[in-house]
């Protein structure tokens, strides 16, 4: 379940998931342990179904994670109410609070990537159709078994049971560990406490409907490949602004992050750094015009990761 902000647990502060390509989740969370590469997987988000896939990779690293606890009795169990005051009421408990407690703990971190196989079928079930097919029925876990026969059967019956057999077709168990277990956990991580990227999928659509199915940089291309790339730091600033993104693909969206990849901010043309000539995909962009027209919101903070990744090595010789 990718809940997004849409969340009424308020015992942590949510995870950063982007839905077609990426699920994460750490140690504290109940089956953290029984997913495993090659599983077939379903994502919804509380309303509806979402899509199917199936896990290519599980990366784990060690990290912190804040814990919000009722003041009363400690339980993490509480609920995030939006429309009542106070925000907080326990569900062990039933104390009500504005402030929860807050610890922050050692979790290992782990994220699927499924993106090679996504397929959409967003809205194909509705919630309580999904809900209907956990193997245990009334489960309440974000990460839940799921009864794949009568998934498949329940999609057939909408049409989109080749979906689900295109799925099992790449599901190969030789991917899976020999223990059936993840992967473990590899010595020598820092520890750091992540901030969670809320409202990225709404970020991602909204740029989508501007944008259209279109790379800034290559053209047109299908939605699945495309990431909202921020044309500055998130991690810094920590805000989505409505004009501070471009649709971007995946692989050029890792080389604007990096620098390798900019735009000239007076004549909005790419520049190719000259560690990416020997790739003529990405060396035939040097010097091109982006794909669309831009905000002046947009020029600006182009203007910003030009002077970061170019201006200074205007006087290197």
């Amino acid at each position: 379940m990718a809940a997004g902000d849409n969340r009424g647990h308020g015992g942590n502060a949510g995870y950063d998931d982007l839905v077609d390509a990426y699920y994460s989740w750490d140690s504290n969370v109940p089956n953290h342990k029984k997913l495993g590469v090659g599983d077939p997987i379903a994502l919804w988000d509380k309303v509806r179904l979402l899509g199917v896939s199936v896990i290519e990779e599980i990366e784990t690293s060690a990290g912190l994670k804040a814990l919000n606890r009722c003041p009363e009795c400690g339980t993490t169990r509480i609920s995030n109410r939006r429309r009542a005051e106070p925000r907080y009421r326990c569900m062990k408990c039933t104390y009500e609070f504005a402030t929860p407690r807050v610890e922050v703990v050692d979790v290992i971190e782990y994220r699927a990537r499924y993106d090679a196989a996504w397929t959409s079928l967003d809205g194909v079930l509705d919630g309580a159709e999904v809900r209907s097919l956990a193997v245990n029925v009334g489960d309440i876990n974000a990460m839940r078994p799921l009864d794949w026969s009568a998934f498949r059967q329940a999609l057939i019956t909408k049409d989109a049971g080749r979906a689900v057999d295109r799925v099992t077709a790449r599901v190969d168990l030789s991917w899976r560990p020999r223990s059936g277990g993840p992967i473990e956990v590899p010595h020598g991580f820092s520890h750091a406490l992540v901030r969670v990227r809320r409202g990225q999928q709404q970020f991602r659509e909204q740029l989508l409907a501007a944008q259209g199915s279109v790379c800034a940089f290559t053209g047109g291309a299908p939605a699945r490949v495309l990431e909202a790339g921020h044309l500055y730091s998130y991690a810094q600033l920590g805000t989505h602004f409505k004009h501070g993104g471009l649709m971007l693909r995946r692989d050029i969206h890792r080389l604007f992050d990096d620098g390798l990849l900019a735009v000239q901010p007076l004549r909005l043309r790419v520049d190719v750094a000259p560690v990416l000539a020997a790739y003529p995909q990405y060396a035939r962009l040097h010097d091109e015009p982006l794909t669309l027209r831009l905000k002046d919101e947009q020029v600006e903070w182009l203007g910003k990761h030009w002077n970061e990744h170019r201006e200074p090595l205007s006087g290197v010789s």
